[in-house]
């Protein structure tokens, strides 16, 4: 049920995640993408031991290499095409590509390589589902990187994603000087509360992790969450977004045709931006949850969504249920909570100035949010 922590003691996580979390705080600080490079460029190195990492850039239809950390040069400052660099076939085919040896492999521009020190290596791309970057790890002999290893460069290009995006929207508001300082002081704001919630992801996420696989996959996981929830607005020109929309974001993961597996009934409502990704969040949430345990765990499993205003009421007021129907039966409540089911009963009804109870039913788990309507969340016009 849930993530539940089965201990809470950080220091007894290896040295790898907690170089993790560390990077994860250095991001925070970034402004830049020279600033999110030189943080990345870095930590990768120090996690899996190469000889050499690049940081790269994609620029429309070539692969730019922007910085390096290596012991002989590479191509930093060089450009070149999508389809002629192991860069560019991991962000056109989305996947990350381990090397041990480059001489063995067609997709390699081997011309480009001879002159460096470079037997093996790893590229990872950075968001993976529409990538705007890559990691590249590089070995002066042949090697083979542990699984373990190329999953820390995996999700250190997740993290690196949402710093990236928010340095380029940093540099471009720069450069725009007719924006002025307000729209300056927004970003600013928004870039930390941004990274602020990726920092307490990781740490939360890591209190709860069994082993560094489970660290990786859960906290990949949620860092997808909230980039798609951070697409949503980024195409709303960070404005105000549709319930409905948001929940089409959140549970498409979940069911190839949302219909097909979700109940959803309720008046049109919309969010503030922030809110709008404490709204995600904690759907991803719930739903992950029923994919584990609950109703999306069995074929004939639904979850039944409702919401209604009391527009009588001073000031109006929102109930919001979730409610698993057809999955496997509950026995008794879980003893332990998790960063999952803390973020579902306290994070939005915090935000909201509401309440919320998550409640272990014997035909499932059910959520009710009740929460006055404010500027954070409204009847849509």
């Amino acid at each position: 049920m849930l993530d539940y922590a089965p201990r809470d003691d950080v220091q007894q996580a290896d040295n790898g995640l907690l170089t993790l979390i560390e990077t994860i705080e250095a991001l925070s600080a970034t402004r830049t993408i020279s600033e999110v490079a030189d943080v990345v460029r870095k930590a990768a190195r120090r996690i899996s031991g190469a000889d050499g990492v690049a940081f790269v850039l994609r620029d429309n239809e070539q692969c730019w290499y922007f910085d390096e950390d290596a012991i002989g040069p590479l191509w930093k400052g060089k450009r070149f095409p999508l389809t002629a660099c192991i860069s560019g076939w991991a962000m056109l085919n989305r996947q990350t590509v381990v090397i041990p040896d480059i001489y063995l492999d067609d997709r390699i521009p081997h011309d480009a390589y001879r002159p460096t020190f470079v037997k093996s290596l790893v590229m990872t791309p950075v968001r993976m589902e529409d990538p705007v970057a890559a990691i590249g790890a590089y070995w002066a002999k042949e090697h083979t990187p542990s699984p373990e290893v190329v999953q820390k460069l995996q999700v250190i290009a997740r993290a690196t994603a949402s710093a990236l995006e928010s340095g380029r929207l940093h540099d471009s508001l720069v450069d725009a000087r007719h924006h002025g300082t307000f729209l300056l002081q927004e970003l600013d704001h928004r870039v930390k509360n941004t990274l602020a919630i990726v920092q307490s992801i990781s740490r939360q996420t890591l209190r709860a992790a069994t082993s560094p696989e489970a660290f990786a996959e859960t906290f990949e996981n949620r860092i997808l969450a909230l980039s798609k929830a951070h697409e949503l607005l980024t195409r709303r020109a960070w404005g105000r977004a549709q319930l409905e929309e948001i929940l089409d974001k959140a549970l498409a993961p979940f069911s190839a045709n949302v219909s097909d597996r979700f109940d959803i009934i309720g008046p049109a409502l919309t969010f503030s931006a922030e809110t709008s990704v404490s709204v995600h969040m904690t759907l991803h949430e719930l739903a992950v949850n029923a994919a584990k345990h609950g109703a999306l765990s069995t074929p004939e499993g639904r979850v039944v969504i409702r919401w209604s205003v009391e527009e009588e009421a001073a000031p109006p007021m929102l109930t919001l249920t979730w409610r698993e129907v057809g999955g496997p039966p509950i026995v008794g409540t879980p003893e332990r909570k998790g960063f999952g089911s803390q973020m579902i009963q306290r994070g939005l009804a915090r935000d909201l100035g509401g309440k919320a109870t998550l409640e272990f039913t014997p035909d499932g788990v059910v959520y009710t949010l009740r929460a006055p309507l404010s500027q954070r969340m409204s009847l849509a016009a």
